[in-house]
């Protein structure tokens, strides 16, 4: 596969993964501030900004409508929802050739329906918007998983959407590091995953902050937990390595850092995750982030650089130095 073709479809996974996540984050937190009057608006709306690594004007008051503008409507930064859907469609625009028709549609149906989304959100509320989104991020996934042939191209469209999977889920948990086990935030924290009913289900009910991180992080079975995440990212590099098979072969950079943030949490004993967390969080966020780098490295840009050089012929350099 084409290095180009493999990096549009790794990004087009992390985009619309991005766009479904920032959706599911706010459509919570939105909910949060319109229901409970107790609630500060201001301090609410930097702790979200502060998840998704957005930075507010200074001296802004924040409320809900400034919120959902900054994350889901404006275009002056790279991490909001209508940005994020732009950049997945114009990837997919530039590998038609490995996508399939299908998805094409479902992405340019999505960005040419924004608009209408956004003026139906204004009129109805926010939330309008968010299920637009998560519907049309849900579709993609589904066209995806059935209309694509399980190839190379596939796992890059995988592997990203694992990877982002892994890097919001985890800024989602920072946000609530220093909470009390008995707050109520960390219902907040399940339904912004996605996870509140599969959780409830699989414990009976009993909401205690250690089973909370445990199942978003830990969960085996869940589709949306970090170490599943991680598990389906080691398993798409593993298929995309092509070397032949060896009993001392090294791992390539970025198999090295996941099979590592795999193991810590895989390994770690019971009853201690709440310990420390915010540093172990970190640590997963630097992964991502070191990962994301080694891919790009090992599959995108695999040729060095190519850099100018002076054109001029030998004979005009020397007879500029005579």
């Amino acid at each position: 596969m084409l290095a180009r073709n493999a990096e549009s479809l790794y990004w087009i996974g992390r985009y619309v993964e991005r766009a479904d996540d920032t959706a599911r984050i706010l459509d919570v937190a939105v909910h949060q501030l319109l229901e409970d009057a107790t609630v500060d608006p201001d301090r609410t709306s930097r702790v979200l900004l502060r998840v998704l690594g957005i930075e507010p004007a200074d001296g802004q008051e924040l409320d809900v409508w400034s919120v959902t503008n900054l994350v889901a409507f404006s275009q002056e930064h790279g991490g909001s929802i209508i940005d994020s859907i732009a950049k997945a469609r114009e990837n997919a625009r530039g590998a038609r050739e490995v996508t399939s028709s299908e998805m094409w549609e479902c992405l340019n149906a999505t960005y040419n329906g924004l608009a209408a989304a956004e003026t139906a959100a204004r009129a109805l509320g926010p939330h309008e918007f968010f299920r637009y989104i998560k519907g049309r991020a849900a579709m993609f996934a589904g066209l995806s998983d059935s209309t694509l042939s399980r190839d190379d191209g596939y796992r890059f469209l995988l592997l990203g959407r694992s990877i982002e999977r892994v890097d919001m889920t985890v800024r989602l948990l920072l946000s609530r590091a220093g909470d009390r086990t008995s707050s109520p935030a960390w219902v907040t924290v399940l339904r912004s995953a996605g996870a509140h009913d599969s959780y409830l289900r699989t414990h009976r009910g009993a909401l205690d902050a250690n089973l909370v991180a445990e199942f978003i992080l830990l969960d085996r079975l869940f589709p949306r937990s970090v170490f599943h995440s991680l598990r389906v990212a080691e398993k798409c590099l593993r298929e995309l390595d092509q070397r032949p098979n060896s009993r001392f072969a090294a791992r390539h950079e970025a198999q090295r850092l996941l099979g590592r943030g795999r193991s810590e949490l895989e390994f770690l004993p019971p009853g201690i995750l709440l310990e420390d967390l915010q540093t172990r969080l970190l640590l997963l966020q630097m992964t991502c982030r070191e990962v994301s780098e080694a891919i790009s490295m090992q599959y995108f840009h695999a040729a060095p650089w190519v850099a100018w050089t002076d054109l001029r012929s030998s004979h005009d350099r020397r007879a500029e130095e005579v």
